[in-house]
This record gives structure tokens, C-alpha cells and sequence, in this order.
């Protein structure tokens, strides 16, 4: 006999007025939903995170979820069937058949107003005041390949430091960090890729959590190491003497005499940072001292359920407090942008976020490819079918106060509030941005599990449900999928902002614990490899 439940019982509506509800858990064919005074008979089984028609839908039809298109039918549709790729596409827009929906744009139409925590009231965390005016939450030490010739060099130095019988004598140090990557050279020296690394490493040298660095290169490369200093102001304030601005500590590996004597120079050097690291103390600061990059990788039907939204709430109290939340990855922004710019401060703001989509149409199309290619097949075995639909759940981790800016890649972040950055959506390529604009703390959620760290920044994971957290409870720091049992999203919201607060103050996070976060450095490559 069939199961009969309510359909409230076993999935979610998001809004009034959507096509499709959210399965909870796993519906198993034949079951019997009521709904609005009716039945719904389920005609096969819908899987956890999957969507389910709630009323019938006719062939190029638009459907909705969160109240907006995610995609169109490419058949008929009746009331109880599963909801995904055999029956639902990107589909062509109704009004010029390009197959790129044509968003209702609007600038600067709904700027929320933000009840601001006034700064003698704000919360406050331990972390380094550094002489830069912004904190750090770690206080690591950082050691930065220029090309990836000298990244067996850095590598090597670090091993060094990988002794618990080394580390011992700069207690306070959380460690070294290894920036090592594929380019610095083969590239247009002066081009848009060349720009967008030195950038990038500067972002990392300079980062709040990064208490000195050393720079490694080989001599020969296209990225050399004083250019990278001249060309991004690596000189810190405390580094004048005799009225002189100080180079930072520097390796050749060609100037040296080999890699041996590169590394044993390298060691030398890193053993003074080291010490002048363990003078730097935690102190009392404010909450409006910290950056929280937010990003979502292996996501899934429940992404935009539950912690995307609960993350946005996060976020909107991290605004209050007058801390930096950024949102991220414009290819799974794509779709949504037309909330986002409601929200913008000026048109000019929203305007920009506009031009990075139209650049993005452009830029995937050069190489044969379409944006709709995202979701993953992951993402779509977790039931994201459409980047629209994955874009509308991504983008509610930017919460809701307005926008004030939006980043090139890796840009350093210098405004508080809520921000965007443009990066791919490709998860180390895309926190590789964000650390490098200056974010000190990063949050993540995933539904599918992600496992990603990052060194120096720690990166908070918080589960989509709750079998996923019990499946991976070594890497997951919070389960939002509490909410899928009737936890407020409120609650959890705060919960991730408490947890942030105390990851923050020297709280390990999951990934921190597995000493996860020294290979995901990936700048993003733009250019020809010549």
C-alpha cells in the first residue's frame, strides 16, 4: 500500500507560486502527497535534494524554484514527477532565442538599509594587529615560489620546517606556508596573466595572516622577483632603515649556485622571519577587522535550502558589525545577477557586475564552450540541474544588504560591507582569489563534500544535510541540515557566525586539525603559454 504524507512532511516549497518542490529525503515512487487540498502521486522515486513537479508543466515552459526560472521544460511535465536533466534544460529565452535568459535588470532599486552595531558596541575577537591596519587570524610565515622553477626550492624549505623538534623553538608561529604554482613564466611579460600573478603572489606575500615571507625564483624567468616587488609595493612600513625602504628577503636559485645552496640561504632566512613572527601576540580587536571570503564547492539540491541562505545570514551580521563578506564565483553567479543588482549602491557598481557576465559569455565561448556546462556531475547526481538554478542558490550566501563594490581577481579588498569578486567557479582557483584580496577567514559549504583547506586563511566547511556531516564529521565544521528537520535558518546562521567568531580567535577548524591547505593555491591562468 502507498505511503501518504504531506507534502510539507517530505519536501520543500521555497516560494509561493514554484513548479517544483525540494525533496527532504528520499521519496520513493507511488507515494501520495497531499497538497493544497489535493494529492500528488509520486511516479518514481526522487532522491534526497532532487526536485519534484507539484503541478504539471507544458513542454518549453518556464520553470521556477525560489521563485525564479531555473531552466524550461524540454517535455510535458504532470504533477508527481521527478524533476531533472531527462526533462528540464537551460532552454532557449522566450524573447530572442539565444539561449541566454534575458534577466529583468534593475539598478539600485531595493538598497536595503543596514542597522549598523555602533563601534563601541561591537563584538570583539583575539587576533594580530598588523602595522598595515588590518588583522590577522593566523600568524604564519610565508614562502613564495615566483615561477615554478623554484618550487622544489620552497618546498624543500619548507619540509624543513615541518619538524614538531624545529617549530618548537617560535612558539606563537602557526608555521610556514608553501605558494607554489605552474606559471611565472611562458608569459606575455606585461599581459593581463602576468598582471593578474604578480597580483595574486603579492596578495599572498602581504596577506593580514602572513606575519613576513620569503620570495624564491630561479633568474631567468619572465616573473622576476624585484619586478614582482616594484611593480606591487612589496615593502612593508617596518622594513626602512637608514630612511631606506628594505627589499624583502629574496632567493636566486641561478645567483645562489644551485638548488642546494638556494635552499640552505633559504632556511637561513626563514629561521629570522620565524623570530620576528613569535613577537606578534593576539590581542583584543574588533569584529569589524575581519574579511570572511565565502565560497560553495561540491554543491547540491540542498545548497540553496540550507546553508547558502543560513551562511547569508552570517554574513548579514558580519555587515552589521562592520566587518567584509564577499561573494564570489561569477560563472555560478550567472543567472542570479539581477538580485544582486537591486542591491548596489550606485549604478556603476551593478553595472560592473553586469559587464563580468557579458565578459564571461564572451570568454567561455572562445574556447567552444558555454557557461551552462556548470553544474558538474556531481552537482546534478545532488540534483542541480540548470546553472541558474545552481547561481540563485549560490548567491543567497551574499545575504541581503547592498552591494558597495565588486573586485577584479584577487584585487585587495578595501572596502567593508558586502563585496564581490569575479573568479571561476573552480574551488581552489576561486579561494585562491579571495585569500589574495586579503580575506582572513574563508566559509564553505558543500553537499556533496568538499574537503578544501587553505594556508594561511582557515576555511570553515559547513554541510548541506546531516548525512553528509555524519559521513564526514573529520571535515565538516557545522551541519546545516538541521533546517531540513525544522531548525530555524536564523539559528544556524548565527551559529556559523559564532563559530566564525571563534575560529578567528585561534579555534582549529576541521581542515586546520588535518594540516589540509598547502596544495590548493591555484591562480587563475588567463592567458597563452608561450
Amino acid at each position: 500500500m502507498a505511503e501518504t504524507l504531506d507534502l510539507n512532511e517530505a519536501a520543500i516549497v521555497l516560494r509561493s507560486g514554484d513548479e517544483v518542490a525540494v525533496a527532504k529525503r528520499k521519496i520513493v515512487g507511488g507515494t501520495v502527497l497531499g497538497y493544497e487540498g489535493g494529492e500528488i502521486r509520486v511516479a518514481s522515486d526522487v532522491p534526497a535534494g532532487h526536485k519534484l513537479a507539484i503541478r504539471d508543466v507544458a513542454e518549453a515552459q518556464a520553470v521556477h524554484k525560489y521563485g525564479q526560472v531555473i531552466g524550461y521544460a524540454t517535455q510535458a511535465i504532470s504533477a508527481g514527477e521527478w524533476v531533472h536533466t531527462r526533462n528540464l534544460d537551460f532552454g532557449k529565452s522566450q524573447t530572442d532565442g539565444s539561449g541566454k535568459l534575458q534577466l529583468d535588470y534593475e539598478f539600485c532599486t531595493a538598497v536595503p538599509t543596514v542597522d549598523y552595531v555602533t563601534e563601541g558596541l561591537r563584538r570583539t575577537f583575539q587576533g594580530y594587529a598588523r602595522p598595515d591596519g588590518r588583522v590577522g587570524t593566523r600568524n604564519y610565515v610565508g614562502l613564495v615560489s615566483t615561477v615554478n622553477c623554484s618550487a622544489a626550492t620552497i618546498l624543500a624549505i619548507a619540509d624543513y620546517f615541518r619538524s614538531p623538534q624545529v617549530m618548537k623553538e617560535f612558539p606563537g608561529v602557526d608555521g610556514v606556508f608553501p605558494v607554489t604554482h605552474k606559471s611565472g613564466c611562458g608569459q606575455h611579460l606585461g599581459g593581463e596573466d602576468y598582471k593578474v600573478l604578480q597580483r595574486t603572489l603579492a596578495g599572498m606575500a602581504e596577506h593580514p595572516n602572513c606575519n613576513g615571507y620569503l620570495l624564491a625564483g630561479l633568474g631567468c624567468e619572465v616573473n622576476q622577483s624585484l619586478s614582482l616587488v616594484q611593480n606591487q609595493g612589496l615593502v612593508r612600513a617596518q622594513e626602512v632603515r637608514w630612511g631606506r625602504p628594505q627589499l624583502p628577503p629574496t632567493i636566486t636559485i641561478q645567483d645562489e649556485g644551485g638548488t642546494r645552496k638556494a635552499i640552505l640561504k633559504g632556511i637561513e632566512e626563514t629561521i629570522k622571519l620565524l623570530k620576528r613572527a613569535g613577537e606578534a601576540k593576539r590581542t583584543k580587536q574588533s569584529v569589524a577587522g575581519i574579511l570572511v571570503g565565502t565560497n560553495c564547492g561540491g554543491s547540491d539540491g540542498n545548497s540553496g535550502v540550507t546553508a547558502n541562505p543560513a551562511l547569508g545570514i552570517a554574513g548579514d551580521e558580519f555587515v552589521r558589525q562592520g566587518a567584509g563578506w564577499v561573494l564570489a564565483e561569477t560563472s555560478e553567479t550567472y543567472g542570479a545577477e539581477h538580485l544582486l543588482t537591486r542591491r548596489a549602491v550606485s549604478v556603476d557598481v551593478a553595472e560592473r557586475l553586469v559587464a563580468l557576465m557579458r565578459w564571461w559569455e564572451w570568454y567561455t565561448g572562445i574556447w567552444g564552450a558555454s557557461i551552462d556546462s556548470n553544474p558538474s556531475p556531481g552537482n546534478k547526481e545532488g540534483g542541480l540541474t540548470t546553472i541558474y538554478e545552481k547561481s540563485l542558490g549560490a548567491v543567497s550566501k551574499g545575504g541581503s544588504t547592498p552591494l558597495v563594490e565588486v573586485y577584479p581577481y584577487a584585487q585587495k579588498i578595501d572596502k567593508a560591507g558586502f563585496t564581490f569578486m569575479d573568479t571561476p567557479g573552480h574551488d581552489p582557483v576561486s579561494v585562491t582569489g579571495l585569500v589574495a584580496g586579503g580575506c582572513n577567514l574563508v566559509a564553505f559549504t558543500t553537499g556533496r563534500g568538499s574537503c578544501l583547506g587553505f594556508k594561511p586563511a582557515p576555511v570553515l566547511k559547513i554541510s548541506t544535510n546531516t548525512p553528509l556531516y555524519e559521513r564526514m564529521t573529520d571535515d565538516m565544521d557545522i551541519d546545516a541540515g538541521v533546517i531540513l528537520n525544522g531548525v530555524p535558518i536564523a539559528d544556524v546562521g548565527l551559529q556559523i557566525f559564532e563559530e566564525l567568531i571563534e575560529v578567528a580567535s585561534g579555534k582549529q577548524t576541521k581542515s586546520e586539525e588535518q594540516g589540509l591547505g598547502e596544495s590548493e593555491f591555484a591562480p587563475w591562468m588567463l592567458g597563452p603559454v608561450m
